[in-house]
């Protein structure tokens, strides 16, 4: 005995298997922002974006918790503007986000001044556009859209 399958059935199969936006599992993200006091003391706010579920743990459980002395922010530079820190023409890549309380001294400078030197990063400044602002703290989660 032969069985038929209509075509509607067929295209009715293979929707029901074929993974979804929703079923396919979308990467952890967050937003956090860093504070810094400028050289002409002004305050400064830098946002950065965190991927996976244990980095974005780490930033939030270091956000409630204010006796934590790992609040300051590092990563690697990439050079390009993004739309959730428009004020300034560089960010951190997202994988590279972490907390520190000590780094060494070659990845220190202030948000103003790699702005100014944006160009020079990579180079003898922040080798390997590792950036570590020793007086950035972190301050805040920003929602995401």
């Amino acid at each position: 005995m032969r069985h038929r399958i209509s075509i509607g059935c067929l295209l009715l199969w293979f929707a029901a298997a074929w993974p979804t936006a929703d079923a396919q599992q979308a990467p952890e993200v967050a937003r956090f922002s860093f504070r810094q006091m400028s050289p002409k003391q002004e305050l400064k706010h830098f946002v950065f974006e965190v991927h996976g579920k244990a980095s974005i743990d780490e930033f939030r459980a270091t956000l409630a918790d204010p006796a934590n002395r790992k609040r300051h922010v590092s990563g690697v530079i990439d050079q390009h503007r993004v739309s959730y820190n428009p004020s300034w023409s560089f960010h951190l890549v997202p994988e590279s986000a972490r907390l520190f309380e000590m780094q060494i001294e070659v990845c220190d400078a202030n948000v103003t001044y790699v702005e100014e030197h944006l160009d020079e990063v990579g180079g003898s400044f922040l080798p390997k556009s590792f950036w570590c602002p020793w007086s950035s703290e972190l301050e805040s989660e920003i929602p995401v859209r």
